[in-house]
């Protein structure tokens, strides 16, 4: 069993970036926007960047998977197109013991490349995602199924 964690940046530095306002804003638009700068390295062997719109059917804690992936080729950003929280799997590497972040709503995450994860998981209603990564020729999704899977519990 994995019982899973709120996201922080810090926790999750190994595997990726959590996109979120946070840190200091520059002003701009004549001072009615902020923008939090930078916040993700978007990195791709080759190829180029795309952007898509990814819809999840909703899942529910307690979670059981065995499935998990991974992009060897680039890096792989999810922003939440509304304030639902989703549910995020990383690992070291496919054998490792997974482990469990849940967003807050309004947090996004970037997946470095060639980052074991699970697939895209939200926990209220269907989730709506804009997906920034690689897009080219050839192969850019590894899959490992566990033999016996894990099941995620809240925290």
């Amino acid at each position: 069993m994995i019982r899973a964690k709120a996201l922080n940046a810090s926790v999750f530095a190994p595997f990726g970036d959590v996109l979120e306002v946070v840190g200091q804003a520059r002003v701009i638009n004549a001072g009615l926007c902020n923008r939090y700068h930078d916040l993700a390295k978007l990195d791709f062997s080759d190829g180029r960047v795309g952007i898509s719109i990814f819809q999840a059917q909703c899942r529910a804690l307690p979670y059981h998977f065995d499935l998990i992936e991974r992009h060897p080729g680039g890096s792989q950003a999810f922003i939440p197109m509304s304030d639902d929280p989703f549910l995020v799997i990383v690992a070291a590497d496919k054998q490792a013991n997974p482990l469990a972040f849940l967003t807050n709503g309004a947090q996004g995450i970037n997946l470095h490349r060639g980052t074991w994860h699970g697939v895209l998981t939200p926990l209220s209603g269907d989730g709506l995602f804009a997906v920034i990564d690689r897009i080219g020729t050839g192969a850019n999704l590894e899959e490992y199924r566990h033999a016996t899977g894990w099941t995620v519990v809240g925290d």
